[in-house]
């Protein structure tokens, strides 16, 4: 093969895999070349992304080392992606009955996910987790995407138990929007105690949800290691968890029905 075709099918590998170590035998054997051809291939491809900032190609020496592609998030791509969303976001026509915000079609848009996924990805780089978790329904597709970029397994809490998750635990929690008591529910076989997670959700208002999969992670001896929101209001200012990261913030500081204020986090990858 040419060195723009390996380059190439290096690239579409390595970002197909996000965060995914390859060894360079694999690649020596895949192109039938040597490992200082390859090195240089890594190299080339390298500077094509930095370049066209998407994400970055590393590589880790030693015996268990290899190269892996980071999905990392630019500032500049980060404040374009706040900008757009909070152009569309700020339509009128979003807002529903009782002052809600019709947000469905940007959480199930796949390049909306994808690289909101990305952002927390890059956010949460270095916190070591072994999981991503997230609550069914809204954050799912959020949370696929994030641990698609870090490589990680995802764990879905149920608002009720079903019986093909097998041994449940479930919580009670205070909800966050109507201050009453729900339930969440998860298989303890999806989680080995002494880990790490990250929880990912769609949206925060008083934090309820994401104070609910914090208790539960603590039932199973699973530390949380960061909260990642893609909207959280700006009301009430206190939450029921302390630390979390959202991309943008709702401003609830007027109603919904005289317009709508969505802003970005400018602090998130600072």
């Amino acid at each position: 093969m040419k060195r723009i075709d390996r380059t190439g099918a290096m690239i579409k590998i390595l970002t197909e895999h996000p965060s995914r170590l390859y060894p360079l035998s694999y690649f020596t054997e895949l192109f039938g070349a040597a490992k200082s051809t390859i090195s240089e291939d890594i190299a080339i491809a390298r500077r094509i992304l930095e370049q066209f900032d998407q994400g970055e190609i590393v590589t880790l020496a030693g015996a268990a080392g290899g190269v892996k592609y980071v999905p990392r998030v630019s500032q500049k791509a980060l404040k374009g992606f706040q900008d757009e969303m909070c152009r569309r976001m700020s339509d009128k026509n979003r807002v529903l009955t009782g002052g809600f915000l019709f947000t469905s079609d940007l959480m199930f848009n796949p390049q909306v996910a994808k690289q909101a996924g990305r952002i927390f990805a890059t956010k949460f780089l270095e916190a070591g987790a072994d999981y991503v978790v997230t609550i069914e329904t809204k954050g799912i597709s959020l949370a696929v995407m994030t641990a698609d970029a870090l490589n990680l397994p995802l764990v879905v809490m149920r608002r009720e138990s079903k019986i093909s998750e097998g041994s449940t635990l479930s919580v009670n929690y205070i909800s966050g929007f109507s201050d009453q008591i729900q339930k969440m529910s998860v298989s303890k076989k999806s989680l080995m105690p002494g880990t790490r997670a990250i929880i990912i959700d769609d949206f925060m208002r008083g934090g309820g949800s994401a104070s609910g999969m914090v208790e539960m992670l603590g039932e199973l001896d699973v530390s949380v290691v960061g909260i990642g929101v893609l909207i959280a209001t700006t009301r009430p200012q206190i939450k029921r968890v302390s630390e979390y990261f959202p991309i943008l913030y709702l401003d609830k500081s007027e109603e919904l029905e005289k317009g709508i204020r969505i802003l970005p986090n400018e602090s998130l990858l600072t």
